[in-house]
């Protein structure tokens, strides 16, 4: 597995709040009959249970310019993830699906790729051969894509799974260390952890953990935001892109 670095000043368990009810002081005389304990409430989402997540995409100005859902569903040996996006702008529109398996070390078995931007679409798929440090993409749109061969490293992640192994990270107090992640291309993403931040989810100001994640690839060289929340899950709160009209968001939906 890939080694993590530990969030400065942060321990490596999850931190013991938002998740967890703070236990009262118990009175003496029920210490001399028992010792009462706190019960947490029952951990939910990414990965202790399946999860669904549904998040508006919003433009600059604050206007929804579509909507965004993922899902992690345990399987016999490992998770699925999927993801759907869909949105649009006048002349312009996106409806990608994407779907992954990954073992329950969260390493990638393979990634399907459905995707439509504009005039362009493609189709792909790509096969991970973890014992053998191999991959295998092939494309069947459009006809004729052919297929690439190329090596991986050991626990190699699609873009997909690695979200939700830097979640699981994130939630033991790690900040997943830089590594190939491939979509596609294969890209180098580094994750910052910038520390705290206040931000406002649905109708409420929420504390945030936020990072910065760093991308470079054959033809791309980017960076954007992150904010997860600070439950046990480290459920993504917003996700903000800048881009030249502005910075777009993809923000969880109440």
């Amino acid at each position: 597995m890939t080694p993590s670095r530990a969030i400065r000043g942060q321990a490596t368990k999850p931190p013991k709040f938002g998740g967890f009810v703070a236990c009262p002081r118990i009175a003496r005389i029920a210490l001399a009959v028992l010792a009462l304990a706190c019960a947490a409430p029952a951990q939910t989402g990414f990965p202790f249970k399946d999860e669904s997540l549904h998040y508006s995409i919003n433009w600059p100005s604050g206007l929804s310019v579509g909507e965004a859902a993922f899902s992690a569903h345990r399987a016999e040996a490992g998770w699925d993830f999927e993801m759907s996006l869909n949105a649009g702008i006048p002349g312009f529109s996106v409806a990608d699906k994407i779907r992954s398996s990954a073992s329950a070390e969260l390493c990638s078995k393979d990634l399907d790729r459905d995707i439509s931007q504009g005039s362009r679409k493609s189709r792909e798929k790509t096969t991970f051969d973890q014992k053998k440090g191999t991959a295998r993409r092939v494309t069947t749109l459009p006809d004729g894509g052919g297929k690439t061969d190329f090596d991986v490293p050991a626990c190699a992640r699609d873009a997909l799974t690695f979200l939700y192994y830097a979640r699981r990270e994130l939630g033991q107090g790690r900040v997943p260390s830089q590594q190939q992640v491939y979509y596609g291309s294969a890209y180098s993403v580094r994750m910052e952890y910038t520390g705290a931040q206040t931000i406002r989810s649905g109708d409420r100001p929420s504390i945030t953990d936020r990072v910065v994640i760093y991308v470079k690839g054959p033809k791309a060289d980017f960076n954007f935001e992150a904010f997860f929340a600070r439950d046990a899950a480290r459920t993504p709160l917003s996700i903000r892109v800048p881009l030249g009209p502005g910075t777009f968001s993809m923000d969880l939906a109440p």
